[in-house]
C-alpha cells in the first residue's frame, strides 16, 4: 500500500516537471530592439558659468540671518550674525551645496501663498566669483518632503531637491564659527568671573 505522503510527493514532482516542460517549450519571442528614450536632462538652479560662490547669505522670515563670505585672502569669514573666522570646512561644504541645487520640477500657475512664496520662508542671496548676484526666495517643503518650492532668478516657481536646501538652512541654527564665540557684557568686554562665597 502506498503511503499518502508518497502520493503527495509524486503529484508535486509531476507538477514541477510540467512547469519545467512548459517554460522550456514556449515559443521564444523574437529579439526586440529596445530604444531607450533619453530622460529629461538634469538641470541645476545655478550654472557653472557663474563660478563658485564668494558670498552666501540666508535670512529667515523670523529674522535670523547668517552670512559667510570670502575675504581678500580667499579665506571664509562669518559676517552675520557676528564677524568672526568661519570654519573653512563647513563654509566650503555650504558653497558646494549651491552647485548641487538640482531642479526636480517646475510648477506653473501656482498660488504663491500655498507654497510659502507670497512671503518667503527664507531668502538666499548669493554672490559668485564671476561677479553675478542671485536672490532666490525659498518657500515651504513639498508634501512628499523631497524638495522645497523656490522662486528662481527668472521669477518661475520650481521644486529644488531638499538635501541641498536643508544643509544651507542648518547654518541658521549652527553658524559655521571656527571657534565658539565668547559672550561679552554690554560694555563689550568678556564677563568677569565673580568669586563664589
Amino acid at each position: 500500500m502506498i503511503r499518502r505522503s508518497t502520493i503527495v510527493y509524486l503529484v508535486l514532482l509531476l507538477v514541477l516537471a510540467g512547469v519545467y516542460y512548459y517554460v522550456n517549450q514556449r515559443e521564444k519571442p523574437a529579439d526586440i530592439e529596445l530604444t531607450v528614450e533619453p530622460g529629461s536632462e538634469v538641470s541645476y538652479l545655478f550654472t557653472a558659468e557663474e563660478g563658485p560662490p564668494s558670498s552666501i547669505r540666508i535670512e529667515s522670515k523670523s529674522g535670523k540671518t547668517v552670512e559667510v563670505a570670502r575675504d581678500a585672502d580667499n579665506a571664509w569669514v562669518l559676517t552675520q550674525p557676528i564677524e568672526a573666522k568661519a570654519d573653512p570646512g563647513a563654509a566650503e561644504a555650504a558653497a558646494s551645496q549651491i552647485s548641487t541645487m538640482r531642479i526636480l520640477d517646475s510648477v506653473p500657475d501656482v498660488d504663491l501663498k500655498i507654497v510659502g512664496l507670497e512671503v518667503p520662508e527664507y531668502v538666499l542671496t548669493l554672490k559668485f566669483t564671476s561677479g553675478a548676484e542671485r536672490i532666490v526666495d525659498i518657500g515651504v517643503i513639498t508634501p512628499t518632503e523631497s524638495g522645497y518650492y523656490l522662486r528662481d532668478t527668472k521669477g518661475g516657481v520650481v521644486i529644488v531637491s531638499s538635501s541641498a536646501i536643508d544643509s544651507l538652512l542648518g547654518l541658521l541654527d549652527n553658524p559655521p564659527y571656527l571657534e565658539t564665540p565668547i559672550p561679552t557684557s554690554e560694555s563689550g568686554s568678556p564677563p568677569s568671573e565673580t568669586a563664589t562665597p
